[in-house]
Order: C-alpha cells, then sequence, then structure tokens
C-alpha cells in the first residue's frame, strides 16, 4: 500500500496539488489521466520519492519495495544489459555481488565462508538462483532478443534501451510498480505482453499513459488530476469517462433546478415583500432562498483541438501499385521485395517491431528517398501529406513564425484563413507568432496536423503521430482519422486508433516477408497468420536459446 496525505506542491506562486489524500492498494492497477501539465508525471515523482512536496507526506507498507521506471537512457550505458535489468532489484543484485567477490578472494576465511553462507541464505530466499532467467523472460517478451542481453545498454539503439529499462522496473517482482509513460517507443507487440503482464501483476500498479486501450486493458481504478485535485473513479479508462461525464450531467441539471427555484423565490419576495398579508411567507422565502448554494463547477482544463481532414478532390480508382521496393541502408536491408497496391477505401495500418522498414516505405512514397531497385506509381487523381517520424529537418533552426511557415501550404493565402487551422489545433492568438524552432514536442505534430488540413490531400501518410501528443489530441486524430473520405497509410502504437481506423493490416516481418490482410487489427491478432509467425518466431528463439 501506498498513501499521500494532504501532498501539496507549489511552483512559485502556482499550487500544481493542493491538500491531495489517496491511497493506493495491493492487486489494483491504477490510470493517472490529465491534461498535459496537470502534474501527472510529477505527482509520479512524488510517490516515488523523487520529489519532495511543499507539505504533506508519502507512506508506504514498511518492508515493501517500489520500483520506479527510469526515463534517462543514458544512464546505464556503461553496463550490461542483463545486469540493468537485474539491478531492478538492487539489494539483491548487491547480494549477488558482494557473494561472488567473496568466492573470488585468493585467501577465502572462515569469516569470509561465514559470511557467504549468510548471503547464500539471503540470496536464496530472494529466488536469486533464477533472477538470470527472469530477466530474459522479461527481455524476451518485451522483443530484446538473446543476442543483446550481454552487450552495453549504449550499444543499443534507443528503442531498445527503453524496453530494457522497463524489463528493470518489472523485474523482481515489486511491491509497487510506478510507470510513466511506459508504451512510449513499445511496437503493438511489446505492447501486448506488457498488458498480459499488469493484468496477471498481483500487487499495485500506478500508471500514467496517453494510451486509451492500454488503460482499459489493465486498469482496475482511474486517478483524475484536474485543477490541483485528483479524484479516483472504480473501473477502467472508459467508465471513468462514462462516470465524470455522467456526475457533470447531474450536477449541471441540479444547477437548474436550483437556478428555476431561485428564480421562482425571488419573484415571490419582489411581489409580496411590500404586502402585509403575505410578509411572514416572503421572509420564509428570504430565508429559504439563502440556503440555496449552486454547485461551482468549473470547466475542465482539457482541451480538445479540432482535426478535420477534408479532401479537395475525390479520389479515383487507380490509387498506388509498390512493385519489387527493396532498400538497403547501413548495409542492412531493410525493405526486401515489397510489393502491394492501394484501394481507393483502403486505410492501411503497418505494423510489427520492424520500425525501420515501415518509415523506410513511407520516406520512398513520399518522395524523401530512392529505392535501390522497384518502383511505385501513384494514380494521377491522388495528393499526398506526410507526416514524418522525425521531423527535426522541418523545425531545427527554422526561424519562421508559425502562421507564415503553414501559409507556403495553403491555396488562399490570407493569414485569418491560415490562423483559423492554428486556433482549431488550440494555438490562440498570439501563439501564431511563435517561431518553429522553439515549439513543443506536442506543439510540433500539431503544426504539421494542421499543415495536413490545410493541404487538403486526399491520401494520408502517417509515420507514429501520436508520438508527444496528449490523450485528449490523440482522441481527436483518432476521430478525424475515422472520419477522412480517402486513403490513409499509417503506422501507431496506439491500438485503438489501429483498430478503429484500418480496414487491411500489413506487416512486416524480421526475416523481410510481409503478411498483408483485409481485416481489422483485432481480427488479424486472432488469425491463423498470426498464429503461425508467433509459432515461427518463438521456435526460433528457443533453438537459439538452446544453442
Amino acid at each position: 500500500m501506498i498513501q499521500a496525505s494532504n501532498i501539496s506542491l507549489r511552483v512559485g506562486k502556482k499550487a500544481l496539488f493542493e491538500d491531495v489524500n489517496i491511497k493506493f492498494t495491493e492487486g489494483n492497477c491504477y490510470g493517472i489521466i490529465g491534461a498535459n501539465g496537470a502534474g501527472k508525471s510529477t505527482f509520479l515523482k512524488i510517490l516515488s520519492g523523487r520529489l519532495e512536496p511543499t507539505t504533506g507526506e508519502i507512506t508506504i507498507t514498511p518492508g515493501q519495495r517500489l520500483s520506479f521506471l527510469e526515463q534517462d537512457q543514458f544512464k546505464y550505458d556503461d553496463q550490461i544489459v542483463l545486469d540493468t535489468v537485474i539491478q531492478g532489484n538492487q539489494h539483491l543484485y548487491d547480494v549477488r555481488q558482494e557473494k561472488d567477490a567473496l568466492y573470488a578472494k585468493p585467501d577465502f576465511s572462515d569469516e569470509d565462508g561465514i559470511r557467504a553462507s549468510e548471503l547464500e541464505a539471503e540470496f536464496a530466499d530472494m529466488d536469486g538462483w533464477n533472477a538470470e532467467s527472469d530477466a530474459e523472460t522479461l527481455l524476451n517478451g518485451l522483443g530484446v532478443s538473446e543476442e543483446n542481453h550481454q552487450k552495453k545498454m549504449g550499444d543499443l539503439p534507443g528503442a531498445l534501451k527503453v524496453k530494457v529499462l522497463l524489463a528493470r522496473a518489472l523485474f523482481g517482482n515489486p511491491d509497487i510498480l510506478l510507470l510513466d509513460e511506459p508504451t512510449n517507443h513499445l511496437d503493438l507487440d511489446a505492447i501486448g505482453w506488457l498488458e498480459e503482464f499488469l493484468i496477471n501483476f498481483e500487487n499495485t500498479v500506478i500508471v500514467v499513459s496517453h494510451d486509451r486501450y492500454f488503460l482499459n486493458k489493465v486498469c482496475t481504478h482511474i486517478a483524475d488530476i484536474d485543477y490541483g485535485k485528483i479524484q479516483l473513479y472504480s473501473g477502467n479508462y472508459d467508465f471513468w469517462y462514462e462516470s465524470s461525464q455522467l456526475i457533470l450531467k447531474q450536477r449541471k441539471e441540479e444547477n437548474k433546478k436550483k437556478e428555476e427555484q431561485i428564480k421562482e423565490l425571488k419573484e415571490f419576495i419582489s411581489r409580496f415583500s411590500a404586502n402585509a398579508a403575505k410578509s411572514k411567507q416572503a421572509t420564509s422565502r428570504k430565508r429559504a432562498l439563502e440556503k440555496i448554494q449552486l454547485d461551482d463547477i468549473r470547466p475542465s482544463s482539457r482541451k480538445y483541438p479540432f482535426i478535420d481532414f477534408r479532401p479537395k478532390r475525390e479520389i479515383g480508382n487507380e490509387v498506388l501499385t509498390v512493385d519489387g521496393l527493396t532498400k538497403t541502408i547501413n548495409g542492412k536491408k531493410v525493405l526486401d521485395n515489397v510489393s502491394f497496391v492501394v484501394g481507393h477505401d483502403d486505410k492501411i495500418a503497418f505494423v510489427g517491431g520492424n520500425e525501420a522498414a515501415k518509415t523506410t516505405l513511407f520516406e520512398i512514397l513520399s518522395g524523401n528517398m530512392e529505392p535501390d531497385s522497384g518502383s511505385y506509381k501513384w494514380g494521377v487523381t491522388t495528393s499526398q501529406s506526410y507526416f514524418p517520424k522525425d521531423n527535426s529537418k522541418i523545425f531545427d533552426d527554422n526561424d519562421m513564425i508559425i502562421a507564415d511557415w503553414l501559409t507556403q501550404f495553403s491555396e488562399i493565402k490570407d493569414a485569418t484563413y491560415v490562423r483559423g487551422f492554428l486556433g482549431r489545433m488550440l494555438f490562440k492568438g498570439e501563439d501564431g507568432n511563435k517561431k518553429m524552432k522553439v515549439l513543443s514536442g506536442g506543439e510540433k505534430v500539431r503544426v504539421l496536423l494542421s499543415r495536413m488540413m490545410i493541404e487538403a490531400s486526399n491520401v494520408l501518410i502517417l509515420d507514429e503521430p501520436t508520438d508527444h501528443l496528449d490523450m485528449e489530441s490523440i482522441t481527436a486524430l483518432n476521430q478525424g482519422m475515422k472520419k477522412f473520405k480517402g486513403v490513409i497509410l499509417f503506422s501507431s502504437r496506439d491500438h485503438e486508433i489501429v483498430e478503429t481506423t484500418a480496414n487491411r493490416i500489413i506487416e512486416f516481418l524480421p526475416d523481410g516477408g510481409m503478411i498483408d490482410k483485409v481485416t481489422t487489427y483485432d481480427e488479424y491478432l486472432e488469425s491463423d497468420e498470426m498464429a503461425r509467425k508467433r509459432t515461427v518466431y518463438n521456435t526460433t528463439d528457443d533453438e537459439e536459446s538452446d544453442d
């Protein structure tokens, strides 16, 4: 159990939290939600002891171990991957190191033997003999192959480092597990594995996430941060949304009834206060009026952008033909003879752990990269808008203001017209005068989505568009993609966007092969193709392990 009592945090004159009281108990998974800037990650840091509150205290059941997902990808660059994971239980790791150091002494004494036996008993109590196999199981489940287990962290790409840090947090069955955006940079397979892990986890989990499907799958409770308060709801994210909307509706209806009652009382008092025969009744109405208190219903701090992709031209039957595309990057074949045809009703999700293949394909189809061999052809009625995963070339060192940069892509060269799109994307007033190079990650994404709306193309290519977006913006993007009357080629780690948008799934496999199936994502996960894929790659992993 972990409990926050009278927690307040002030940054200057601003109060981020005021008198927060909340208890998190064993066997439950709590999703922390709230608008950007509400303090979700800050609250996790307070719970973990990494940040001191202005007032109040955090208490943990004595003897319980707390584990916190590290965010610094470079912190353990000098360490071996497997050791980094085992250090998730620092005490177990320290016992192992001390024990091994004793046995390595050339002058092993009787005192060393006594100490070694004590350490052996403690090591066994912590299930230390299974530590390496447990760490390997976590790494394999998250998609970190055995060939990487003995490498140094600094030799891994960023996406794998994130998975190792997550395995570190999960290691050793902690009593309290704090996870800040654990699905960031995970592919959908790894997210699915993590969902099952947390569903079966018997201790306390507190997680911050913008992934609605993930929260629905794993959470037993939702803790909603709004205006410095935390309101706890039983159930998952969808239940929270329905409950919070119902409570808000009930409070508004109650206020409406009170306002009508106030109006009637005031009319009576106004009519009869000077009437001697009715004076007692008028006085009674005044007392009743003074007792009526309207609920203070503050508007939520959540802000939803309006995302509406409207193509200026209807798309024809011939959309895109891809024939034998092959591309090698840095000596590694990323695309190998890729071929497919896109129809005019297709919304295709490209899934799987081969991130490089998806991004390379999108870069080629958008004209930013040339294939080594093969070809592709867009239909004459098509126009394309591209959202790149890496937007640094667009924003870094760009001194233009947002409004001027967007005007380049608009047929209507009118500042008011362009600023209208910015307003929909929550850039109010002078925000349109911000320079491109100073924007935050979320602001950059909203600017690129504004450009796509302005361009009004009938084909959208989106490479991980939800990175850096808050839940409200992800929800708005999801709605915009579902309503779009054109073709979409996209990759996303957001399960709900893939499931509710795509009518066709293409997966690039690790061996360079490809699965192409007309289906929803959930149906695809249950398909024979996926079952065969799991069998093939699990068998391969087992064979490699035996070697």
